[in-house]
């Protein structure tokens, strides 16, 4: 079977020679791959000019639908996606983060579009008040890079590794190239060629390469954006590419990484912490037969606990049946490739040189279901390193399979040197139920990491592992581990969006926008807002509501409604040394009595009130003093029909400025208000 490419909207064969692609469990040819013959620079050149406008053009809200139809369409092909992961030597455990976690990844992206505006754009941050009379202030908007993600990915996880990324820049925009490792890109091209069929993606938005891609990073501009996962080594040299450096391209680089488990010294033998640390290490370097970049590397535990662990952890990995994962029992499957063994082996012949194994032999094992001389098959390997700060191999060396080292320490502040020793990780883990450790350990190996997970029995049920980055947050590392960031909800987006800094009026910024900006141009209207439909209501729609002149009689019987007895609203006598002149109102009673005024009460297109942000009192209201309110439309933000029995229906962000008799703001807030669409179709 010759794999597929897909380039500029069309499947094609590469020409010329092609790389013969293997069953990681018989050894067995699968299939050949090429992309001979693929002009990259117009494949480039069609994901900007086909793909970016379409994408560009849709809503935050319609590009996380979009994801969200996809994520659901290929869940329901997932078991044929099993069928070919299996020839990448995984077992079902190992497919299941690949496939389903994958797809999870598609879900959880497009949740994120209740945290952006419906509109292509997204308005970042806060307003920045320029001038004394504010006519003139600034602001942040961020639009999509009108260029394309270039994603080159690792061979450990084919489906995973490329929904991870593409989620990321199509939520924000931008059109994709990806470029699977090779060796399993047979499972990618499976994927790929079900999200191609299913239209649910514009045209341009996804383009496949299965073979080689050396030259596409010839033909970079600086709209475009390019992630790498893979080899240190690699990764720096892609990073010194001259039309990167030329162009100034974004470059996230996710490295892997000699990442550590450290045992707190409180979780001894017999303690729920000491067994969580052994199973969760077994599975680390079990797991996908250690091929994660996120794979525990480094095990740091008290220099007392050594033999504990030693004994422990042999027990488990002794229990772990390698094999073909089709066969009943079998937990650890192939790695990817023959490749992989025979460098894998000459890590550990190198490790070797400055650490003994205590368990495991690169040679002698026992395969179950399958021929050991022709799947890429290898014994888990568990080195021991009594003198880390000596030995330091263990601390620049990475065997990337089921191949981890012991290390000891004396203190914490040992443990955190060791740990940071790796010259920057991924991932880190610490095994404690000590907040002391914890807090301690956290502060002092932070700088040196991308994440750090502390595991202890009160999460442990519910705690996803040292090796699962989350979507919502972000994955990456300092130094060896590339420097870069995945992930990470928003923040992750706006890795593809431009960030531009815009001056002006209140009334310009807010146009331009389509966010009401404090200050700018009021509208009123005769009709009230509140018997508006989403349609009818404009941005800077105001009503400007009657008044209301406060009383103590307000205080006090707000104080006796709410319970909220605070001195300074009841007992002058307390007042002494504090900003209040006398009893002052209740913020929330100057917040309820707003909504009084700015309610209109009979039945009309408003569901619900649900929520209020950014409530700031900013001036005493005092007995004597006259109040009214200024509530202007802010935003708009349409929401999709759960169901065909759902109303159709928006969220509009309302203004809430209070003011007194001498116009000056003494209360602003927004509120979250669902309005009724009138076009019910």
């Amino acid at each position: 079977m010759k794999l597929q490419n897909y380039a500029q909207g069309q499947w094609v064969e590469g020409s010329g020679k092609e790389k013969p692609l293997f069953d990681a469990i018989t050894g067995e040819q699968i299939a050949t791959a090429s992309s001979e013959g693929l002009d990259f620079a117009a494949m480039m050149d069609y994901a900007r000019k086909v793909g970016g406008p379409t994408l560009r053009k849709m809503t935050f809200q319609e590009r996380g639908l979009m994801l969200k139809a996809l994520a659901m369409h290929l869940l329901t092909l997932k078991t044929k996606y099993y069928e070919v992961s299996a020839k990448t030597g995984a077992t079902k455990v190992d497919s299941w983060i690949d496939i389903e976690g994958g797809i999870g990844n598609l879900f959880a992206n497009a949740s994120l579009r209740r945290q952006f505006p419906d509109e292509p754009f997204y308005v970042d941050g806060e307003t920045a008040p320029l001038s004394k009379n504010g006519t003139f202030i600034g602001h942040h908007i961020m639009v999509p890079k009108q260029g394309v993600a270039i994603h080159i990915n690792a061979f450990n996880f084919p489906i995973w590794g490329m929904l991870e990324k593409i989620a990321v820049n199509l939520m924000a925009g931008v059109p994709a190239i990806v470029k699977p490792a090779t060796l399993t890109s047979f499972l990618t091209e499976a994927m790929v060629k079900d999200i191609i069929d299913s239209n649910i993606l514009p045209a341009g938005a996804l383009q496949l390469i299965c073979g080689s891609a050396n030259g596409i990073l010839d033909h970079v501009t600086n709209q475009d954006v390019v992630t790498f996962t893979g080899s240190a080594s690699t990764g720096k040299m892609l990073k010194a590419h001259p039309r990167l450096l030329e162009e100034a391209v974004p470059f996230n680089m996710e490295a892997d990484s000699l990442n550590a488990s450290i045992l707190g010294e409180d979780a001894i033998p017999g303690t729920e912490e000491f067994d969580l640390f052994i199973k969760e290490v077994q599975r680390e370097m079990t797991v996908k037969a250690g091929q994660k970049c996120t794979a525990v590397r480094r095990i740091i535990v008290p220099e007392k606990l050594v033999e504990d662990v030693q004994i422990a952890l042999g027990k488990r990995l002794a229990q772990t049946v390698v094999g073909n994962p089709a066969v009943e029992g079998v937990r650890m499957g192939a790695l990817a490739g023959l490749e992989q063994v025979k460098e894998v082996k000459e890590k550990v012949a190198q490790l070797s040189a400055s650490q003994k194994i205590v368990f495991g032999d690169v040679d002698n094992f026992e395969v179950t279901g399958a021929d050991k001389s022709k799947g890429a098959f290898l014994s888990p390997i568990l080195f021991l390193n009594e003198n880390p700060f000596t030995n330091t191999d263990c601390h620049n060396i990475e065997a990337f399979g089921p191949v981890s080292t012991i290390i000891p320490y004396k203190t914490l502040d040992e443990a955190i040197e060791l740990a940071n020793m790796g010259k920057g990780s991924l991932v880190c883990s610490i095994v404690t139920n000590d907040d002391k450790i914890a807090k301690e350990f956290v502060l002092g190996a932070a700088c040196m990491h991308g994440r750090i997970l502390i595991l202890n029995a009160a999460c442990a049920k519910e705690s996803t592992g040292h090796g699962s980055p989350m979507p919502l947050l972000t994955h990456g590392g300092p130094g060896r581990a590339g420097g870069g960031e995945e992930m990470g909800g928003k923040r992750g987006i706006l890795h593809y969006l431009q960030r531009t800094a815009i001056q002006g009026s209140p009334t310009m910024i807010t146009k331009v926008t389509n966010q009401y900006q404090y200050g700018a141009e009021q509208t009123e209207f005769d009709r009230h807002v509140f018997q508006k439909y989403f349609e009818e209501i404009q941005i800077g729609e105001t009503v400007v509501t009657r008044k209301h002149t406060v009383t103590d009689a307000d205080i006090v019987n707000f104080a006796n409604v709410s319970g909220d007895h605070f001195y300074a609203h009841v007992d002058a006598t307390s007042l002494e040394g504090t900003i209040f002149e006398r009893n002052v109102a209740h913020g929330y009673w100057v917040l309820s009595k707003a909504a009084g005024l700015f309610v209109d009460g009979k039945k009309g297109p408003v569901l619900l009130n649900y929520g209020l942000d950014e409530c700031r009192f900013v001036k005493p209201v005092y007995p004597g003093m006259t109040i009214g309110v200024r509530f202007t439309a802010k935003e708009k933000i349409s929401q999709e029909k759960k169901d065909e029995n759902d109303i159709k229906k928006g969220i509009v962000k309302f203004l809430v400025d209070v003011y007194d008799e001498t116009g000056e703001t003494v209360a602003l807030a927004t509120i979250l208000t669902m309005v009724k669409f009138k076009n019910q179709e």
